[in-house]
């Protein structure tokens, strides 16, 4: 795989990333022609078919075609003799989280390093025969459609008719009219914001490598803010009425209740420490697919040293998501939901995957009794 433009800090030619997230982040789609100029994929689709019959991979299947609305969705693992019996066309093999299941494609996911870490969700992985698609959908996410291999044909719109169709399992759009379209070949890749409809159909088999950009809603923030505070010790504020009135309607929540109630769930927002320690949980945890699992044999600080100074490397576990606040000075990594405290620069070295890989064999008792800590619960692995 080159180096691609935004390996250096640019989206296409004189537009830099300061451009790109002034006028097009959120606000606008925009197609970068040949945005990784000779692009040669590390996976090819035998690798992504391979994974998708992987119990831990999540996997799926779509054949049909707009405006037939004829489509079926069948969820992985699946078995070589699935794709065996495939159709010559109109179908579509989808795989989650595929640079956690295969790590050397974490140097793709760098490349887009210029937005928050805790932004990014993961690669999916699009394998298509000719004619293969999902129908015009619309995603509430930022996303880049990078071409792996093959031709695949873009048409989006951004006024159009949101009815979804009835009885089936796809969010596909009843009817979907384009006010843009492309074909886009292998190195070229399609940036949408949130709320772009959009349909993507492959002219022969090829590859689409997408990078979802989720970001949570308030649903999702309430409900793990309710979760968070209902399985700490702080249960934070309770509702107060002191100075109550005399009430003159039975059954009747007033004006007064109401205020001290909002009042009270804003407190936990306007908390200098309660609202940023969730916030790190809840970020750090948000949809990943998998815990991190422990290694089978725990490893001391004075052993993690040793194998430093001998040539080994401290990586990111690929399934983990380490992120970290500043507090009154000091610091707290969140490590899948867990959090500790530690100095700043502690945090910024091991919550950096490049610093963490040169910066290892150097650390104080301190980052090696920490560091070993994220090892033993598996945030952490030595290569």
């Amino acid at each position: 795989m080159k180096p691609g433009l935004f390996s250096t800090g640019q989206c296409t030619g004189a537009l830099t990333t300061d451009d790109f997230l002034a006028t097009y982040w959120q606000k606008k789609p925009l197609l970068i022609r040949q945005a990784f100029p000779n692009f040669e994929p590390d996976l090819d689709a035998d690798d992504i078919a391979g994974l998708a019959c992987d119990e831990l991979a999540e996997a799926r299947l779509v054949t049909g075609s707009y405006p037939d609305h004829d489509w079926k969705l069948r969820h992985g693992p699946f078995a070589e003799s699935d794709f065996s019996q495939l159709p010559a066309d109109n179908w579509t093999l989808l795989v989650q989280d595929v640079e956690k299941h295969y790590p050397p494609l974490q140097d793709l996911v760098k490349r887009f390093s210029f937005l928050p870490s805790w932004r990014i969700d993961d690669l999916m992985v699009s394998v298509a025969g000719p004619g293969g698609s999902v129908g015009p959908h619309v995603d509430q996410y930022d996303v880049f459609l990078l071409q792996a291999t093959g031709t695949r044909h873009w048409q989006i719109a951004e006024s159009f008719d949101r009815e979804l169709l009835t009885d089936c399992e796809l969010n596909v759009l009843r009817t979907f009219d384009p006010e843009q379209e492309w074909e886009l070949q292998p190195g070229d890749m399609l940036y949408l914001p949130p709320g772009i409809a959009h349909h993507g159909v492959a002219l022969n088999p090829g590859m689409t490598w997408s990078l979802g950009m989720r970001a949570p809603s308030q649903a999702d923030i309430l409900l793990a803010l309710g979760e968070w505070l209902a399985g700490s010790r702080n249960e934070g504020e309770r509702y107060s009425d002191s100075g109550i009135q005399p009430v003159e309607r039975s059954g009747e929540i007033n004006a007064e209740a109401i205020r001290m109630f909002r009042e009270l769930c804003a407190s936990v927002n306007q908390s200098e420490k309660m609202f940023p320690e969730f916030l790190g949980a809840f970020l750090s945890a948000y949809r990943l697919a998998h815990q991190p699992a422990p290694p089978a044999d725990a490893s001391s600080s004075a052993d993690l040293g040793k194998a430093l100074k001998k040539g080994a490397v401290l990586r990111h576990n690929p399934w983990t998501r380490l992120l970290w606040l500043e507090l009154s000075g000091t610091a707290m990594i969140f490590a899948a939901g867990s959090s500790t405290v530690c100095s700043v620069n502690t945090a910024i070295n091991i919550c950096d995957p490049s610093r963490l890989e040169k910066a290892a064999d150097e650390f104080t008792e301190d980052e090696l009794s920490l560091c070993r800590q994220l090892l033993n619960q598996g945030h952490l692995y030595l290569d």
